[in-house]
């Protein structure tokens, strides 16, 4: 498998940080523009450096005795903030055209509208919701640790989804990008995989398959309904994937 050289690897980081966070990081525009879907692989490390910073926000309120929800809320909202939420946003987008359409041309067309309707809003209130209520019903010492993980696999089975699925348009975020090789979406979830196992111990495997079956059945719906994926696709994979690994790790031994 070819990977990146060390140089390059070096300059794709910031990149995945610039495109899927708002941290402030400098970012080469001409190389980025260049560089394009080759950089996916380190797509989990923008989830990762997101993650700790708003999971150790949520542990941090949970030690200083603040209740389990007004942690886990701080936590969430942290993390939002720190993503621009970038993928609650294509989530909706994705919700309201994939079920407020009824031929493909129309699906993308509500998708690419920035109004949201009842089916967006509904999935906001239940991502949010459940993300939430998982996170509050995690032991304060495992909320760290299950949001990395999730935050790596989510963004590790976004990858794979990009490399499985053609552009279901013309235009937009994931068409300017383009599609990552299969080698790069292989590294992306090696990646993630071995930092999760790390931060979360064999754990990080149950989460990591429910995290693909999620992701299975986002692509699965978006290339029956649009005939493949946009980057409203790609958010709504990576909302699916981090919902689906909260919720398991509320049910694994701490």
């Amino acid at each position: 498998m070819q990977t990146p050289t060390a140089l390059v690897a070096r300059r794709d980081i910031p990149l995945a940080l610039g495109l899927l966070t708002r941290l402030p990081v400098p970012v080469d525009a001409g190389f980025a523009q260049a560089r394009g879907a080759g950089a996916a692989w380190a797509y989990p490390l923008a989830g990762l450096a997101a993650a700790m910073i708003a999971g150790g926000i949520g542990w941090g309120a949970a030690a200083l005795g603040l209740p389990a929800g007004v942690a886990a809320g701080l936590a969430l909202t942290a993390q939002i903030v720190l993503t621009g939420a970038m993928h609650e946003d294509g989530l909706a987008d994705a919700a309201d055209g994939l079920w407020g359409g009824w031929s493909r041309e129309r699906r993308l067309e509500i998708m690419k509208d920035s109004r949201m309707g009842a089916y967006g809003t509904l999935a906001l209130i239940l991502s949010v919701g459940l993300r939430w209520a998982a996170l509050a019903a995690l032991d304060p010492a495992m909320l760290l640790p299950a949001m990395v993980a999730a935050a790596l696999l989510s963004r590790a089975v976004m990858v794979g989804v990009m490399a499985a699925l053609p552009n279901a348009r013309d235009g937009g975020l994931s068409r300017g990008i383009g599609r990552p090789r299969t080698a790069t979406a292989v590294l992306a979830a090696m990646l993630a995989l071995g930092l999760s196992v790390a931060v979360a111990g064999p754990a990080a495997l149950a989460l990591a398959l429910v995290a693909v079956a999620a992701a299975a059945g986002s692509a699965a719906i978006a290339r029956a309904k649009i005939g493949g994926q946009t980057g409203d696709i790609l958010g709504a994979t990576q909302q699916m994937a981090e919902i689906a690994c909260l919720t398991l790790a509320t049910a694994l031994p701490g």
